[in-house]
């Protein structure tokens, strides 16, 4: 096995390439699904499961859940500078991360993907194209896509391992401390 500052940098990059491809995975499958939306739902939605899940072509030049619609030119620009930023963001704790920190390996590349997702049709197209319909009752949840759902889970993820595993951490800590119990 060799050493030195090339098989540190080997190193840590080669195991992180799984998760990696897992990302280019989820983008793909974005991608796809947002060309399948546009050939197939622009002018026809589909009930998928009566009252619960629709598909309905629609255009989001806003961000999250169609916010901000109204950025025209400049807030396009703005979102795809934005978008470009958390990517640089994303892979800087993405490569920073201990190896063994699966949780937070896998919320970054679901997050790069999602944010590579919906950074490519706003350089593309000028908007998200976003098809995903879930409602119950009265309530409607505000279309979304693939890329949407990948952040949105991804963001769960390090809200989650932030909050709980930094607990963990500290009552490990106390523990190896030798702190009286309570």
């Amino acid at each position: 096995m060799s050493t030195g500052p090339n098989s540190f940098v080997k190193n840590r990059i080669a195991w992180r390439i799984g998760y990696l491809v897992a990302a280019l995975g989820i983008y793909l499958v974005d991608q796809s699904s947002k060309a399948w939306a546009v050939r197939r739902l622009r002018f026809d939605d589909r009930t998928i499961v009566r009252g619960i899940l629709d598909f309905a072509y629609a255009e989001n030049s806003g961000i999250a859940f169609g916010q901000l619609q109204e950025g025209g030119t400049f807030g396009r620009w703005f979102f795809v500078v934005l978008a470009a930023a958390a990517a640089i963001a994303v892979l800087f704790y993405f490569f920073s991360t201990p190896r063994n920190d699966d949780r937070i390996l896998g919320a970054c590349a679901l997050l790069l993907a999602g944010i590579a997702g919906n950074l490519t049709d706003r350089v593309r197209l000028g908007f998200v194209i976003d098809f995903i319909q879930l409602h119950a009752g009265q309530y409607h949840w505000p279309t979304f896509n693939v890329a949407d759902a990948s952040i949105s889970f991804g963001a769960l993820l390090l809200a989650y391992d932030l909050i709980f595993a930094h607990r963990k951490e500290k009552a490990e800590h106390l523990t190896k401390q030798g702190a009286p119990s309570s």
